[in-house]
């Protein structure tokens, strides 16, 4: 495709800042290696807009400084960081400029499409992408419903049960009433879900702020913690089943992926495994029968089609058995080139570099399509 100017914004506000960074160094380098005019915009923690100079490593330099010391996964969170900035290490080493929160870069005026490589809250729910929706600027990926859905698991399980999709049994406290009577919601999960189950912030990813509980006892510390993330929390049975993804690209058309499955030793798939060096890995293609692959791949795009997403989402499954449940949707998945989301793709035919620019080819014709 011809050379276009494009935006890649990263960091953000959420507690996956350091896992967008590490995303957005692989795009960067990809689009730069197909000849792409590349504007890096970062967003530090406190909302302030970078631009100009080298916002990755300027955030990723923030990031390392800003971890706190009791930080459970602040080790991985480092590694990330690192990870961001040696990626970049060619970038020029001009000062950048600062944007207060609240007031947006001018450059978002002259860009031809604008890659969100934002996980998590205002980035991965709506909000950027109502922002950007207004000014009247193309960007990758799903837009402001599509992202709010699934950013939210509560709202997400919904769309799936309403749309027929296998989900996994669930319920839903919220933080008020938790505070009011702990006893009664205790009582309640407990003879509703039971045990083992996790406990999970409503709106977060990378598994942040999620517990797995296994006894009585443990449940009101895990609720707790969700709480702090989130006014809305899900428990959710513990399945105990095979971790299963498939990538899927498109927009009114999308295809879905070969499966991959992701394989560890921990005792969950938490923020550590998931993002620290060897402890986790993807194998692709999942060693399923093709029966059950193709009936994943066919709920893959099932969901993608529910929430009504576009550009890209990964799609996460527990295959209990022979029987795929749906756990998930993320619509701004891991983007480094060995996450699973481009791993998949490549495993399919298709290259990190191509991967890329298929996304851009689908934000403008999303555009077009608004537009008319």
């Amino acid at each position: 495709m011809e050379a276009l100017r494009v935006g890649v914004v990263f960091g953000g506000r959420s507690g996956e800042h350091e896992v967008s960074l590490a995303s957005a160094a692989s795009v960067i380098a990809a689009l730069e290696q197909s000849g792409h005019h590349v504007v890096p915009i970062g967003i530090a923690r406190d909302g302030r807009w970078i631009v100009g100079g080298n916002p990755l490593r300027a955030l990723a330099a923030e990031a390392r400084i800003a971890l706190p010391s009791d930080d459970a996964s602040g080790a991985v969170k480092k590694a990330l960081a690192d990870r961001a900035e040696s990626a970049d290490e060619a970038a020029t080493t001009a000062l950048a400029r600062s944007e207060p929160p609240g007031n947006v870069p001018a450059e978002l005026r002259h860009l031809d499409v604008l890659v969100i490589m934002l996980h998590g809250p205002y980035g991965e729910d709506g909000t950027i992408q109502g922002l950007l929706e207004m000014g009247d600027v193309p960007y990758v990926g799903a837009g402001v419903l599509a992202s709010a859905v699934g950013m939210d698991k509560v709202t997400m399980k919904a769309v799936f049960k309403a749309h027929g999709l296998p989900i996994v049994e669930h319920d839903v406290v919220f933080r008020s009433e938790w505070r009011q009577d702990r006893e009664r919601v205790r009582a309640r999960v407990c003879e509703r879900i039971g045990l083992p189950c996790f406990v999970k912030p409503s709106n977060l990813g990378s598994s942040v702020g999620i517990s797995k509980v296994t006894r009585p006892d443990e449940l009101g510390a895990a609720i707790d913690e969700a709480a702090r993330h989130d006014r809305k929390i899900m428990v959710e049975r513990a399945v105990q089943g095979r971790e299963i993804e498939v990538s899927v690209l498109g927009n009114d058309d999308p295809i879905a992926s070969l499966p991959g499955e992701i394989v560890y030793a921990s005792d969950w798939y938490d923020y550590a495994t998931k993002y620290a060096e060897g402890q986790a890995r993807i194998v692709v293609p999942a060693p399923i029968a093709r029966a059950v692959m193709q009936e994943i791949q066919r709920l893959a795009i099932a969901a993608f089609r529910a929430i009504d997403c576009a550009g890209m989402a990964r799609v996460d499954f527990f295959l209990e058995g022979e029987r795929p449940l749906v756990n998930e949707i993320n619509t701004i998945p891991g983007f480094t080139s060995t996450s699973g989301y481009a791993r998949m793709w490549e495993a399919s035919g298709l290259s990190y570099a191509d991967l890329v620019n298929r996304l851009l080819e689908l934000a403008l014709e999303r555009q077009r399509d608004r537009a008319r």
